[in-house]
């Protein structure tokens, strides 16, 4: 007898009492989006390098709903294995992928260090990738199971002195598209969050460079960019683009590229000359 094929689900998702992995957990977007699905009763288990930090995050999310924790750095691969069995093993198994963890440098790409590009892609593209590949066993058995990928609007329309970045979040962008069509089946759903201007850690912690001075400028607290992340999810949408900032440059990006890249080519000459930051792709 042939086998039916199931139905995906319809209507909004519930987010309570789904089992979820959230990478980049000790600050940011990802550290908002774990404390977010707990208070909404999600299980969680986040994860990112720092132990201190994660266990700082479950002292806190225990007021709102337990958080699961395991420190490592998911650009490797067995740490990677290992997270992907201990989540399923700790929660009962996975529904939700939430791929936060990244980074990013500024500088010139004739003189930046070749090394930055390979850990760029690394972290911002290849390390969701193979998360979510490790996950699919696991998320084909979920319950109303999805995958959210964190990316950029850098990745609709690149800008100067970040090319590294700029290659891995559009990478990233392609590889939600596809992913969406290839799992549609299975009813695992997709979401692409197109993120601008973000309150965190990001231009601290940059590879290599220093913010540029044209970039400057007050970013969306990283709580409002959760919610409007899990607003998608439940609504099941395929990408959201939170804040004004955000959605105008995707408008931009779309209907007037070429306005975007007069604009960089100015504010970049000026941060080459030296006038408004690191032109030269090396930090000072």
């Amino acid at each position: 007898m042939m086998a039916v094929p199931e139905v995906p689900p319809r209507g909004r998702r519930r987010l309570a009492g789904l089992r979820a992995i959230v990478t980049g957990g000790s600050s940011g977007v990802g550290r908002a989006v774990a404390l977010e699905l707990a208070r909404r009763g999600a299980r969680v288990l986040a994860t990112a390098r720092r132990r201190e930090r994660l266990e700082a995050l479950a002292r806190l999310a225990d007021a709102r709903g337990p958080i699961e924790h395991e420190a490592g750095d998911i650009c490797d691969p067995g740490f990677r294995r290992h997270l992907v069995a201990s989540a399923a093993a700790r929660l009962g198994g996975i529904d939700l992928v939430v791929a936060a963890a990244g980074g990013g440098a500024v500088g010139g790409f004739r003189t930046a260090r070749p090394e930055t590009l390979t850990r760029i892609l690394d972290l911002d593209l290849v390390a969701p990738a193979e998360l979510v590949r490790e996950a699919l066993p696991h998320l084909a058995r979920g319950r109303d199971a999805a995958v959210v990928l964190v990316g950029s609007i850098l990745g609709l329309h690149p800008l100067p002195l970040h090319a590294e970045y700029c290659a891995a979040k559009s990478g990233l962008r392609s590889l939600a598209g596809t992913l969406r069509l290839e799992l549609a089946g299975e009813g695992i759903g997709v979401l692409l969050a197109t993120l601008g201007p973000i309150e965190s850690e990001f231009w601290t912690a940059l590879m290599e460079g220093e913010r540029p001075g044209w970039s400057r400028g007050r970013g969306m607290p990283p709580d409002r960019a959760a919610r409007a992340i899990l607003s998608g999810l439940e609504r099941r949408k395929s990408v959201v683009v939170p804040g004004w900032q955000a959605k105008g440059y995707a408008w931009l990006a779309h209907w007037m590229p070429g306005l975007i890249d007069r604009w960089a080519a100015a504010h970049w000459r000026t941060d080459a000359s030296g006038t408004g930051g690191t032109g030269d792709g090396h930090a000072r």
